[in-house]
C-alpha cells in the first residue's frame, strides 16, 4: 500500500507537533513541512529576552533543525519555502522557493495548515519606516538588536503580554522605554482592580507611559523619528515596536474556499478538522471553542497549538481511540520587572458583554507564612457560575507564587470544580512554600461565605449619602491613606462603639485587604446593622500609601 502523503504548512508549534505525533502513530507516512522562513522550530516566545539578554545565546532559541528533524523524525523539512495555493480537488499545493524562486506541487492526502498569524499593523502615514518594528520571528529579533542601543529611547506599542515583555526587556537593556496604549490599563482583558500593581510597576520604573491613545502618523526629522498621537502629543523617539494583537494567516485558507470566522480564523470541528476533511488546522490561525459554555474563540497560545496538534494527528492515525480537543480556557502569565500578573478563563468583563451571570470576590494573602523571609502579597479575584457554584475564572497577581495559584485554579476550571471545592483543596504547605490556609482556600472560603448570606460584598465605594462608609483600619494605615468621609473605628474597638453608627443607614465596611471588614461585618449584623464589606479592601482600589485620598465612585454594586 502507498504510504500516505502528509503536508504540513507552518514549521513552529502546531504545524511540527503534528508532525511529530503522526511520525510516532504511523513509520511509513511521508511527511513534509514547509516554513516560509530560514528557521524551524524556534522558541518565538523567548525572542523578547534575547533582546535584553536574559537569554544570552541565541541558538538556544533554535530547538531544532531540518537536520536534526530529519534525524530524529524523518521529516522532510523545506524551509524557505512559501505555499501559494491549495488545489482541493487534485489534493496538492502549489509551493515557491523563495531562494530558486522555483514552483511546484506537492501532493497529499492530508494537510495540516499551521501558518500561524501575523502583527497587526495600522495602515497610517510613516508606518514604512526603517526604525518602526514587530517581533514575530528571529530575523525581526536580529533588526531590533542590531539598532537597540543603552540610552536610546524605544516606545513600545501594545500593553499585552509581548508589548509588556518586550518593555521589560528594553529597559533591562539600557533603553528609555514609553508604553502607548489604547486602553485604559495594561493587559486590558484583565480585570482594572486587578492589574493595578503592573501599573504601579511602569511608574516606578520610570517608564512614559499614554493610556487611551494611539498613534496617528510618523514623520522623520534626521534622526528622530516624531511620532503623533491621537490625543495631541508628539513623541520623539530612536525606534517604535508595535505589539497591538495579531491577524490569522488565513488567506490561503480563504482562497481554497475553507470556512472561516468571521475575524478571518480557520473554523475547526472538535479534531482540529477544517470544512475540508481532508484539511486540518492548528494553532493561532484556528478558531475553537471555550471549555466551559462552547462559545467560539480564537486564542493565540503556544499550549493550545502544541496540543491542537497532536489532536489532529491522533485522529489520523487512531481515529477510534483519538480524544476530541475539549477547547481552551486562555491561561496564561506575564512578568513585568518586579510583578507578575496571571489569568485563567472567563474576565468579569466578558461575563458581561456574554450577558453571562457570575458572582466574583477578591482576596489578598501572602504567597507562604508571612513570618518567613520574603513573604510578598499575591491579589486574587476569584469568578464563578452563581446557579452552580462553578469556577468561571480566576487573575492575579504578585511578586512571587502568582504562577502556582493560577495553575491550580486553571485545573479547578477544567475539573468543573467549584467553590466548595477550593475550600478543601490539600496544597503543598511548609513555611517557606506556602501557607496553612492558602490563598485559594481563602477565596473559596469568601466565595462560600458570600452565597450562604454570611457576608455582602460592594466592588466600589459609592458616593451616597444614605450609607456609611466605616473604616475598621488601625490609625497607622488610616493616617497613611484616608478614605474621605469614613467613620473611623478601629475593629478592636467596634463592639465598644456601636452606638456611634445608625442602624437606619446601610454601613459599608472597609478595611486594608478585605478581611478585617469581613469580621467587622459579621459583628454588625448579628447587632442589627446593614452590613455590607468592600471586597479586597483598600488594595483592591488600587489605594496605595502614596496615593491620598480616595475619590469615591458614582457608581456600585447593588447594596
Amino acid at each position: 500500500m502507498k504510504p500516505m502523503q502528509l503536508l504540513v504548512i507552518g514549521g513552529v508549534a502546531g504545524g511540527l507537533s503534528f508532525a511529530t505525533r503522526a511520525r510516532r502513530l504511523n513509520e511509513e507516512a511521508e511527511i513534509t513541512v514547509l516554513e516560509r522562513g530560514p528557521d524551524i522550530s524556534f522558541a518565538n516566545c523567548g525572542l523578547p529576552y534575547h533582546i535584553g539578554g536574559e537569554i544570552p545565546n541565541r541558538q538556544s532559541l533554535t530547538i531544532q533543525t531540518p537536520q536534526s528533524l530529519k534525524d530524529m523524525f524523518r521529516l522532510n523539512v523545506r524551509i524557505n519555502c512559501n505555499a501559494l495555493q491549495i488545489d482541493r480537488e487534485k489534493k496538492r499545493v502549489l509551493v515557491v522557493d523563495r531562494i530558486s524562486n522555483e514552483q511546484e506541487w506537492i501532493a497529499y492526502d492530508k494537510l495540516m495548515l499551521a501558518p500561524g498569524a501575523r502583527p497587526a499593523m495600522p495602515d497610517i502615514p510613516g508606518i514604512d519606516d526603517p526604525a518602526v518594528f514587530t517581533l514575530r520571528n528571529l530575523q525581526d529579533m536580529d533588526r531590533i538588536i542590531a539598532i537597540a542601543r543603552p540610552d536610546m529611547r524605544a516606545v513600545v506599542v501594545g500593553g499585552g503580554y509581548v508589548g509588556l515583555e518586550l518593555l521589560e526587556q528594553l529597559h533591562k537593556k539600557g533603553l528609555k522605554t514609553s508604553l502607548v496604549h489604547l486602553h485604559s490599563h495594561v493587559l486590558h482583558q484583565f480585570d482594572s482592580q486587578v492589574i493595578q500593581p503592573l501599573q504601579n510597576e511602569l511608574k516606578a520604573n520610570g517608564v512614559q507611559t499614554y493610556f487611551n491613545n494611539h498613534f496617528t502618523s510618523f514623520s522623520r526629522e534626521g534622526e528622530v523619528l516624531k511620532c503623533q498621537l491621537a490625543r495631541g502629543d508628539v513623541v520623539e523617539t530612536d525606534m517604535v515596536i508595535f505589539s497591538i494583537g495579531v491577524r490569522p494567516e488565513s488567506d490561503l485558507a480563504r482562497e481554497a474556499g475553507l470556512v472561516l470566522s468571521e475575524a478571518g480564523h480557520v473554523v475547526v470541528n472538535q479534531f482540529m478538522q477544517t470544512s475540508d476533511p481532508d484539511i486540518y488546522a492548528a494553532g493561532d490561525v484556528v478558531q475553537t471553542r471555550e471549555r466551559h459554555y462552547g462559545q467560539r474563540v480564537a486564542i493565540a497560545l503556544a499550549g493550545p497549538a502544541n496540543r491542537q496538534g497532536r489532536v489532529a494527528a491522533d485522529h489520523i492515525f487512531q481515529e477510534i481511540f483519538a480524544q476530541p480537543y475539549p477547547g481552551s480556557i486562555g491561561t496564561s502569565i506575564v512578568r513585568l520587572f518586579g510583578m507578575v500578573a496571571a489569568g485563567t478563563g472567563w474576565t468579569e468583563q466578558a461575563l458581561i458583554e456574554s450577558g453571562r451571570s457570575y458572582n466574583t470576590v477578591t482576596v489578598h494573602e501572602h504567597q507562604h507564612a508571612s513570618y518567613y523571609p520574603g513573604a510578598e502579597m499575591i491579589t486574587l479575584k476569584l469568578i464563578w457560575e452563581p446557579e452552580s457554584g462553578k469556577i468561571l475564572g480566576a487573575q492575579a497577581t504578585g511578586k512571587d507564587g502568582v504562577d502556582k495559584r493560577i495553575d491550580v485554579l486553571a485545573t479547578a476550571i477544567i475539573g468543573r470544580m467549584t467553590i466548595d471545592d477550593l475550600c478543601h483543596l490539600e496544597l503543598a504547605y511548609a513555611p517557606p512554600f506556602g501557607t496553612a490556609r492558602d490563598i485559594i482556600n481563602i477565596a473559596g472560603f469568601a466565595a462560600t461565605n458570600m452565597r450562604d448570606g454570611l457576608i455582602r460584598l460592594i466592588h466600589t465605594i459609592p458616593d451616597d449619602p444614605a450609607v456609611q462608609l466605616l473604616d475598621v483600619r488601625s490609625r497607622q494605615l488610616v493616617e497613611r491613606s484616608p478614605v474621605e468621609g469614613a467613620i473611623h473605628i478601629p475593629f478592636p474597638a467596634l463592639r465598644k462603639n456601636l452606638g456611634k453608627l445608625d442602624k437606619n443607614k446601610p454601613v459599608i465596611v472597609i478595611c486594608q485587604l478585605g478581611r478585617t471588614s469581613y469580621f467587622a461585618s459579621r459583628v454588625l449584623s448579628q447587632n442589627g446593622f446593614h452590613a455590607v464589606s468592600l471586597t479586597g479592601g483598600i488594595r483592591g482600589l488600587g489605594h496605595t500609601e502614596k496615593s491620598g485620598v480616595y475619590t469615591p465612585c458614582t457608581t456600585c454594586s447593588s447594596i
